[in-house]
């Protein structure tokens, strides 16, 4: 994708994330994706940075010492986040940038999460690549995230909506998460996989 087209395309997204900030505020997740939350969010130590905040829904979730920087690239969804971080009393920081032009020196952080965000990304690879980098030796990287399906039939279906579940909501859900992860360098640490192989669980540590 051209530079050109791929500006064009982030100004879609971010319309699309500002328009839904309301409902993501208002979303009561159920009882199993609250728990997953709660299981890797409580991991995270130190100087943390949260990629994609959307409205602060890991917020809850935070052991109460950390130090918390938290980018998105939807002011909306920042307004939102900022409001949570204030309930619950949460030492943190906004950024509001798309986080594939973000810039952080090389091991900034001791904790770096992402929930839910990979899915969006016109570049993926190479975030999890700078993600390596702005973590620090002996830091940990914990992800969920969600993608294609291991079920043969559940994956077509997946791919014919694609297109459709990506305008609407902004995600593409034909990713294979595992494999990018894989492949950025990250080590894998831990990795717990559900919904027949679509949301994934992911206790990593930077390259070495």
């Amino acid at each position: 994708m051209e530079r050109g087209d791929w500006q064009v395309e982030k100004q879609k997204l971010i319309r699309i994330f500002d328009k839904q900030a309301v409902r993501y505020d208002n979303h009561r997740e159920d009882a199993q994706q609250t728990r997953w939350r709660r299981q890797l969010i409580g991991c995270a130590k130190g100087e943390v940075l949260e990629l994609a905040v959307g409205t602060g829904a890991n917020f809850p979730f935070y052991p109460p010492s950390i130090q918390l920087t938290a980018a998105d690239f939807s002011g909306a969804m920042l307004e939102k986040a900022r409001q949570a971080a204030a309930r619950y009393r949460i030492n943190s920081t906004f950024i509001c940038s798309d986080i594939e032009e973000l810039s952080f020196p090389e091991h900034s952080f001791d904790t770096i999460v992402s929930t839910l965000s990979f899915c969006s990304y016109v570049r993926p690879l190479p975030v999890l690549q700078r993600l390596s980098r702005w973590c620090r030796p002996g830091g940990q990287i914990l992800l969920m995230e969600h993608g294609t399906s291991t079920n043969p039939a559940l994956s077509l279906a997946l791919r014919a909506l694609n297109p459709l579940l990506y305008r609407i909501y902004g995600c593409h859900h034909t990713r294979d998460i595992l494999g990018l992860v894989r492949e950025s360098g990250l080590t894998i640490n831990k990795v717990e996989s559900h919904w027949q192989g679509m949301v994934h669980l992911i206790w990593a540590s930077p390259q070495k």
